[in-house]
Order: structure tokens, then sequence, then C-alpha cells
């Protein structure tokens, strides 16, 4: 995520070229697709260096977030549209997240899932198309 902060620093100070060619440099180095133009917010860390990793140069993507390695945040090719994910989300190995789909807060993207739909908070997906295996517990809600 360095080089990844790093090319989006000097793109958000309108420095040209050098945004693009660490862009390259992290596709050579980690096998990943990580634009600079991708909003991925602090705190996100990427499983195994990112290996693997494609995510579309429109996509956002929010604080704290987990992305394993040989994930796509992309689009279809078909439907205008990238995916939004929330904040502390947890994408499994392997997992798709496909087209103009919204992921809530806290939600967990099980190994290898095709999202194609959208995703509640605090839910828990997977399968070939993903679909809810259950709501995941909230853990910052007190009982008194």
């Amino acid at each position: 995520m360095y080089w990844y902060r790093a090319a989006r620093w000097l793109y958000q100070k309108k420095i040209p070229v050098l945004p693009g060619l660490i862009t390259y440099w992290i596709r050579f180095i980690y096998a990943a697709f990580i634009p600079h133009t991708a909003e991925i917010g602090a705190g996100t860390k990427l499983g195994y260096g990112g290996l693997g990793v494609v995510i579309h140069k429109d996509a956002k993507v929010g604080q704290d977030c987990l992305i394993s390695q040989e994930v796509t945040i992309g689009g279809t090719g078909t439907q205008l549209g990238v995916p939004t994910i929330g904040n502390r989300v947890k994408i499994g190995a392997g997992a798709k997240i496909l087209g103009p789909v919204s992921i809530g807060d806290e939600a967990v993207i099980g190994a290898n899932a095709v999202v194609l739909d959208d995703v509640p908070s605090y839910t828990v997906v997977g399968g070939i198309p993903a679909r809810v295996l259950h709501p995941k517990p909230q853990t910052d809600v007190v009982d008194d």
C-alpha cells in the first residue's frame, strides 16, 4: 500500500507521469493492478502484499478494509458503474466484486464469491453468485 499511497499523493498534487510509472511498478513487482485513481481508504490492507489484486480505476474502497490475494473489484463490461466498498469490509481470497454494487460497512465476502448485487452492512455473503449466508453480529452493540 505504500507505493499506492505515494502514487495517489502525487496524483492529487497533479504531478504528471510519476503516478502512472508507480502504478506500472506495482503491476510488475506484485502482479497486481492498483491504480492511483482508485480511492482506497486509510488503514486498508492487502493480503500477501496484494498479489494478484485487480481494482478498477474508478472504484472506491473504505477505511480499514482487508482485501485478500487474487481479488477483483471492477466492472462487468456490460454495465456502467463500479463497486463501492464500505468501511471495515473483509474480502476473502479470490472473490470477485463486479458492477455497480455497494458493499455495506463491516460486511464479509467469502473466498471465491462472485458478488453481483448489493450487500447490506453487517452481513456475510458467499457462493456463486453470492448470497447472504447470515447476518454478521454487530460487535459494537452493548447489552444492558
